[in-house]
């Protein structure tokens, strides 16, 4: 890709230290019916993701949600959208991601059939796509417990302006609030600022834990810490939230987080 092609934050210098912080793509995929969902998890699995990694995106997230997992969401029966999170180490594997999976030989053969899906019968309705950058103070993404009954937590939170916008992930960067994530037991996957997508001005970060039970447990250790009990209180930081969207995700088997 030429020089400038795509300005993004952190894609300027590889002496800057933003060029470290990867691209967070996160798509939500939209299914007529389950038998859908099911054949895309399917290709996801057997097709995708491993090309996925070819072009550069890694570790790749692909989740469900579960009524059961999510009460306060009213919902009648368990949701048939996928969530893909797709994070990648540069702006140009953004930029080249959709071009190199068109040249991937093997992955158009392994995944004709969704592929080249007729327009008659499509293999998913649509797909939302929002972009973050990854956080100073979280670079990465890390991969939480691997336990078969674990559980992600996606967290979206908006603020009514972008300054406040810039505050609240400021919090989380200079305030401390990372930190004390960190020794209340709440395991980190991402925290990204979305710099492209709806609800904006908005960041989004995901924590894993093993189960139900240690995720109670971490966020009540996180309540009742003395530094963000304090924190929390600070002028500097007052109204940098104005919605919070929390959804309870389960790993699909084409998951690799």
């Amino acid at each position: 890709m030429a020089a400038g092609a795509l300005a993004l934050p952190g894609a300027s210098s590889a002496r800057d230290k933003k060029q470290s912080k990867q691209f967070l793509e996160l798509r939500i995929y939209h299914f007529a019916s389950r038998e859908k969902q099911q054949v895309f998890a399917d290709f996801l699995q057997n097709a995708a993701v491993p090309a996925f990694n070819r072009a550069g995106a890694r570790p790749v997230g692909v989740f469900k949600l579960q009524t059961a997992d999510n009460p306060e969401l009213k919902l009648t029966s368990d949701s048939t959208d996928l969530y893909v999170l797709l994070p990648h180490s540069s702006a140009d594997s953004l930029a080249a991601f959709s071009a190199v999976l068109a040249d991937d030989k093997a992955f158009q053969q392994a995944g004709d059939g969704v592929i080249h899906a007729p327009k008659s019968d499509p293999a998913f309705m649509r797909y939302e796509s929002s972009l973050m950058l990854a956080f100073d103070g979280f670079p990465q993404v890390k991969l939480p417990t691997q336990t078969a009954g674990r559980l992600l937590q996606l967290r979206i939170y908006e603020s009514h302006t972008n300054e406040r916008a810039r505050k609240k992930i400021q919090m989380f960067n200079q305030g401390g609030e990372l930190a004390i994530f960190s020794r209340s037991g709440m395991t980190g996957v991402f925290f990204g600022q979305t710099l492209i997508g709806s609800k904006l001005p908005n960041l989004t970060y995901m924590l894993g834990f093993p189960n139900e039970e240690t995720q109670k447990k971490a966020w009540d250790t996180f309540r009742n810490d003395p530094e963000w009990k304090r924190l929390s209180k600070e002028d500097e930081y007052k109204d940098a939230v104005s919605n919070v969207t929390n959804l309870i995700l389960r790993p699909a088997a084409a998951s690799q987080i």
